[in-house]
């Protein structure tokens, strides 16, 4: 059985929530929105706490500039040379402002965010309590769009 296949055996077991209405919004044109990244890479600012455990369901609020950051991440089987060597690998933060300078995007986000991707299967907290909340914080700066950089 090759890799892929593996995991999806060893997941198609874990429940997936099912909700009665989805959502939709039509963005704005790239052009016009503001886009701030969401990461799954434990990053924080260095000097502020970091995740405290595996399973910590709760987010970190990171700077623009993406200056001084730090990935407290709990997996074992994450290799973290690229991020050593680069912080945009899992926080394109340079691509960003490279894009918004060329007029690809309207601005970057003053603020972005990070969870820690190692976590149990049910996700609740995240669902129910700290993934409104870093939507709400993302909202208060007016970002239109999200990039997601799962780790």
């Amino acid at each position: 059985m090759n890799a892929d296949a593996q995991i999806r055996a060893a997941v198609s077991g874990v429940p997936v929530p099912v909700f009665e209405t989805t959502a939709f919004t039509k963005p704005k044109l790239l052009a016009e929105a503001v886009v701030a990244i969401v990461t799954t890479a434990g990053l924080h600012p260095r000097g502020e706490a970091g995740f405290v455990d595996q399973g910590d369901q709760s987010f970190r609020l990171l700077p623009a500039d993406g200056s001084n950051l730090t990935s407290t991440h709990f997996s074992p089987n994450w290799d973290r040379t690229g991020l050593t060597a680069d912080i945009n690998v899992v926080f394109p933060i340079d691509r960003l402002h490279e894009m918004a300078a060329e007029g690809v995007i309207g601005a970057v986000s003053p603020v972005h965010i990070s969870f820690m991707g190692a976590l149990d299967e049910t996700m609740s907290a995240i669902r129910l309590d700290s993934g409104p909340a870093a939507a709400a914080a993302l909202k208060k700066v007016a970002v239109d769009v999200v990039l997601l950089t799962p780790v």
